[in-house]
Protein backbone atom coordinates (compact mmCIF):
# COMPACT_ATOMS: atom_id res chain seq x y z
CA UNK A 1 0.00 0.00 0.00
CA UNK A 2 1.53 3.34 -0.90
CA UNK A 3 1.36 6.65 1.33
CA UNK A 4 -0.60 9.22 -0.10
CA UNK A 5 1.04 12.30 -1.22
CA UNK A 6 1.78 15.13 1.56
CA UNK A 7 -0.90 17.52 0.68
CA UNK A 8 0.27 20.06 3.19
CA UNK A 9 3.49 19.67 1.39
CA UNK A 10 1.95 20.11 -1.83
CA UNK A 11 -0.10 23.29 -0.63
CA UNK A 12 3.11 24.78 0.47
CA UNK A 13 5.05 24.14 -2.96
CA UNK A 14 1.86 25.66 -4.78
CA UNK A 15 2.47 29.19 -3.51
CA UNK A 16 6.47 29.08 -3.70
CA UNK A 17 5.98 27.66 -7.40
CA UNK A 18 3.28 30.16 -8.43
CA UNK A 19 5.37 33.28 -6.96
CA UNK A 20 8.81 32.02 -8.54
CA UNK A 21 7.04 31.54 -12.30
CA UNK A 22 5.09 34.46 -12.60
CA UNK A 23 8.65 36.22 -11.51
CA UNK A 24 10.69 34.32 -14.00
CA UNK A 25 7.62 35.27 -16.48
CA UNK A 26 8.12 38.78 -16.02
CA UNK A 27 12.15 38.88 -15.46
CA UNK A 28 12.24 37.11 -19.01
CA UNK A 29 9.66 38.96 -20.90
CA UNK A 30 11.68 42.12 -19.33
CA UNK A 31 15.13 40.78 -20.41
CA UNK A 32 13.98 40.51 -23.86
CA UNK A 33 12.41 43.90 -23.89
CA UNK A 34 15.47 45.47 -22.50
CA UNK A 35 17.34 46.47 -25.66
CA UNK A 36 14.09 48.98 -26.60
CA UNK A 37 14.49 50.58 -23.31
CA UNK A 38 11.04 49.04 -21.74
CA UNK A 39 11.82 48.08 -17.89
CA UNK A 40 8.71 45.87 -16.90
CA UNK A 41 7.22 49.07 -14.99
CA UNK A 42 6.73 50.58 -18.63
CA UNK A 43 5.89 47.59 -20.84
CA UNK A 44 3.42 46.35 -17.70
CA UNK A 45 2.00 49.54 -17.63
CA UNK A 46 1.57 49.72 -21.93
CA UNK A 47 0.57 46.25 -21.96
CA UNK A 48 -2.25 46.77 -19.58
CA UNK A 49 -3.08 49.97 -21.32
CA UNK A 50 -3.84 48.10 -24.42
CA UNK A 51 -5.81 45.21 -23.17
CA UNK A 52 -8.46 47.29 -20.71
CA UNK A 53 -11.73 47.12 -22.20
CA UNK A 54 -12.13 50.82 -20.61
CA UNK A 55 -10.31 53.82 -19.64
CA UNK A 56 -8.46 53.45 -16.36
CA UNK A 57 -8.06 56.30 -14.01
CA UNK A 58 -3.96 55.89 -12.62
CA UNK A 59 -5.53 54.51 -9.47
CA UNK A 60 -6.88 51.51 -11.24
CA UNK A 61 -3.46 51.49 -13.44
CA UNK A 62 -1.70 51.15 -10.76
CA UNK A 63 -3.87 48.24 -9.28
CA UNK A 64 -4.00 46.52 -12.48
CA UNK A 65 -0.59 46.89 -12.89
CA UNK A 66 0.58 45.85 -9.56
CA UNK A 67 2.80 48.95 -8.78
CA UNK A 68 2.75 51.73 -5.94
CA UNK A 69 1.71 55.40 -6.25
CA UNK A 70 5.04 57.33 -6.62
CA UNK A 71 6.76 54.23 -9.34
CA UNK A 72 3.59 54.71 -10.92
CA UNK A 73 3.59 58.63 -11.45
CA UNK A 74 7.29 58.62 -12.57
CA UNK A 75 6.48 55.82 -14.91
CA UNK A 76 3.76 57.77 -16.48
CA UNK A 77 5.99 60.80 -16.54
CA UNK A 78 8.69 58.76 -18.67
CA UNK A 79 5.96 57.26 -20.63
CA UNK A 80 4.28 60.82 -21.47
CA UNK A 81 7.70 62.41 -22.06
CA UNK A 82 8.42 60.02 -24.81
CA UNK A 83 4.66 60.53 -26.09
CA UNK A 84 3.61 57.07 -25.70
CA UNK A 85 0.38 58.13 -23.28
CA UNK A 86 -1.75 60.99 -22.63
CA UNK A 87 -3.43 61.72 -19.16
CA UNK A 88 -6.63 63.02 -19.20
CA UNK A 89 -8.73 64.87 -16.76
CA UNK A 90 -11.93 63.14 -15.52
CA UNK A 91 -15.22 65.49 -16.08
CA UNK A 92 -16.55 64.80 -12.70
CA UNK A 93 -13.35 64.47 -10.43
CA UNK A 94 -10.35 66.89 -11.52
CA UNK A 95 -8.15 64.71 -9.09
CA UNK A 96 -8.59 62.09 -10.99
CA UNK A 97 -7.06 61.22 -14.52
CA UNK A 98 -6.81 58.42 -17.24
CA UNK A 99 -4.41 57.25 -18.92
CA UNK A 100 -4.80 57.29 -22.79
CA UNK A 101 -2.08 55.48 -25.14
CA UNK A 102 -1.08 57.58 -27.93
CA UNK A 103 -0.60 56.24 -31.60
CA UNK A 104 3.28 56.55 -31.22
CA UNK A 105 2.90 53.84 -28.55
CA UNK A 106 2.01 50.91 -31.86
CA UNK A 107 5.28 49.79 -32.28
CA UNK A 108 6.53 49.53 -28.90
CA UNK A 109 3.03 47.61 -28.14
CA UNK A 110 3.81 44.94 -31.44
CA UNK A 111 6.94 44.25 -29.77
CA UNK A 112 5.85 44.00 -26.39
CA UNK A 113 3.19 41.59 -27.86
CA UNK A 114 5.55 39.89 -30.24
CA UNK A 115 7.84 39.07 -26.99
CA UNK A 116 4.73 38.28 -24.95
CA UNK A 117 3.34 35.66 -27.77
CA UNK A 118 7.43 34.42 -27.92
CA UNK A 119 7.96 33.46 -24.53
CA UNK A 120 4.59 32.27 -24.18
CA UNK A 121 5.01 29.45 -27.20
CA UNK A 122 8.26 28.69 -25.58
CA UNK A 123 6.85 28.06 -22.17
CA UNK A 124 3.99 26.33 -22.98
CA UNK A 125 5.43 23.95 -26.18
CA UNK A 126 5.62 20.97 -23.63
CA UNK A 127 2.14 21.82 -22.10
CA UNK A 128 -1.15 20.15 -23.03
CA UNK A 129 -4.31 21.89 -23.68
CA UNK A 130 -5.53 19.91 -21.37
CA UNK A 131 -3.46 20.38 -19.02
CA UNK A 132 -3.42 24.35 -19.01
CA UNK A 133 -7.18 24.32 -19.14
CA UNK A 134 -7.02 22.11 -15.99
CA UNK A 135 -3.89 24.15 -14.36
CA UNK A 136 -6.35 27.47 -15.31
CA UNK A 137 -9.46 25.84 -13.44
CA UNK A 138 -7.59 24.93 -9.87
CA UNK A 139 -6.24 29.11 -10.26
CA UNK A 140 -10.24 30.22 -10.76
CA UNK A 141 -11.07 27.45 -8.12
CA UNK A 142 -8.60 29.15 -5.87
CA UNK A 143 -8.99 32.41 -6.72
CA UNK A 144 -12.74 32.13 -5.71
CA UNK A 145 -11.79 31.55 -1.91
CA UNK A 146 -9.83 34.83 -2.17
CA UNK A 147 -13.79 36.27 -2.76
CA UNK A 148 -13.91 36.05 1.24
CA UNK A 149 -11.21 38.74 1.63
CA UNK A 150 -11.93 42.22 1.66
CA UNK A 151 -11.82 43.49 -2.09
CA UNK A 152 -9.95 40.89 -3.48
CA UNK A 153 -13.20 40.20 -6.05
CA UNK A 154 -12.79 44.00 -6.85
CA UNK A 155 -8.96 43.57 -7.89
CA UNK A 156 -9.56 40.15 -9.14
CA UNK A 157 -12.02 42.26 -11.55
CA UNK A 158 -9.58 45.05 -12.47
CA UNK A 159 -6.60 42.58 -12.95
CA UNK A 160 -8.84 40.65 -15.61
CA UNK A 161 -10.18 43.71 -17.40
CA UNK A 162 -9.63 43.44 -20.96
CA UNK A 163 -8.25 39.34 -21.07
CA UNK A 164 -10.11 38.94 -24.25
CA UNK A 165 -9.94 42.15 -25.90
CA UNK A 166 -6.52 41.74 -27.68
Amino acid sequence: MTNPPDSNASREQFGIWLGMLARQWRAEVDRRLSPFILTEARWIILFRLSTADLDLTQKELARVAGVQGPTLVRTLDWLEEKGLIERREVPDDRRAKTVHLTAKAEPALRQIQAVIQGVRAQIFSDVSDEELEQCLAVFKKIGRQFDAFAGSAQDRDMIMVGQGKK
